[in-house]
């Protein structure tokens, strides 16, 4: 966990949230500033910067984001119709909050 981490915090309890799915390793809730009708941020529990930087140490933490954003989009309704997955790495790509997380948003 790092003290300066929104998304720690959220996991925490510190900070509320709208929750969608949560489980033991991952936590889904609703985007606050969603971009489709359907925005939810799935999030590893355990804090981790960047994708790039994973190796086989956290195989285990990407499949459960994985299984996450399936839950997500099934607690939605939205595996029929469809929806993408998105997980934006640095400020370039528009990352906000420097705690990996995967986006689920509806088609």
């Amino acid at each position: 966990m790092s003290d300066d981490c929104i998304f720690c915090k959220i996991i925490a309890g510190d900070i509320p949230c709208s929750r969608v799915y949560e489980d033991d390793h991952v936590l889904a809730f609703n985007d606050i500033n969603p971009k489709a009708r359907v925005h939810v941020l799935v999030v590893p529990k355990v804090h981790f910067d960047r994708l790039h930087e994973s190796d086989e140490v956290e195989v285990g933490m990407l499949g459960r984001i994985l299984v996450g954003v399936g839950k997500v989009a099934s607690a939605n309704d939205i595996t029929g119709s469809g929806y993408r997955v998105q997980f934006n790495q640095g400020r370039g790509a528009g990352q906000e909050v420097f705690h990996l997380h995967a986006h689920v948003m509806s088609a």
